[in-house]
């Protein structure tokens, strides 16, 4: 069997002109946002960002987009005081988002997908606000913000426990799925929340562990099924919305 051809395309392996080329198309131009962030004893600080990229990857490659250099960082603020979390301030995510899609618009895109695996609740709203500037800016320019994770915990409930969160079932699934190499053998489990609409300076004291939920039962098969969910889910709602033909309709990769 022939493999099937990629078409997807990064923004940083072309040139000046076949990015102006691009532009000009109406080529969707997408964005990965994630973190460097704790995530257990058992997953890497860059989790987040390599289910950004996986994500992107696939989806530039059934709609035939532009993959734009990854942003690694993120508002952690919830894992901060763990070793390894670096997290930007609420301003600097907001102004990442709106320089780097204001200077696409700038050069023409009028398509842009911004995709986070961090979904912290300042770091969303933080790239949310930022995009939102720069759309009110270009009015022409279509947009779209969210998390892989805004569409992967639909899964809950369904496939997988309620309460799966943080470095859980989910998470390290879709690791030994993407890396399988980076993830630890001995997985601690969390059984502790922070208390609800509390404002606290030292939230890791509800969540020792950083984990959220039971990442025992992982695996590489799960995390495929959730992957492929996402993908294909993601695929139609970006075909939808910038009215982009896909290349195949269904799930995999």
């Amino acid at each position: 069997m022939s493999a099937i051809p990629d078409r997807s395309i990064r923004a940083d392996e072309v040139t000046s002109p076949e990015f102006a080329r691009l532009a000009k198309a109406g080529v969707l131009f997408i964005l990965p946002f994630g973190s460097l962030e704790e995530h257990g004893s058992h997953l890497p600080l860059g989790t987040d960002m390599m289910q950004a990229e996986e994500v992107a990857r696939r989806v530039a490659q059934e709609l035939g987009a532009v993959i734009l250099p990854s942003v690694g960082y993120g508002e952690c603020r919830s894992t901060r005081n763990f070793p390894g979390t670096l997290s930007l301030s609420f301003e600097t995510v907001r102004m990442l988002a709106q320089d780097i899609v204001s200077e696409l618009a700038r050069n023409g895109v009028s398509k842009v997908l911004v995709i986070t695996g961090h979904a912290g609740s300042g770091h969303m709203a933080a790239i949310r606000l930022g995009v939102l500037r720069a759309v009110e800016a270009q009015p022409e320019l279509r947009a779209m913000v969210l998390s892989d994770y805004d569409i992967a915990y639909e899964l809950r409930g369904k496939e997988f426990p309620e309460d799966d969160g943080h470095a859980g079932l989910i998470e390290t699934s879709r690791i030994l799925n993407i890396r399988p190499e980076l993830v630890g053998k001995a997985r601690p489990v969390g059984g502790t929340r922070p208390p609800k609409f509390m404002v606290l300076p030292d939230p890791e004291t509800y969540i020792p562990t950083g984990v959220m939920g039971d990442p025992r039962g992982a695996s590489a098969e799960k995390g495929e099924t959730i992957d492929d969910y996402v993908v294909d889910s993601l695929c139609e709602l970006v075909a939808d919305n910038f009215k982009i033909k896909r290349k195949k309709s269904g799930r995999g990769g």
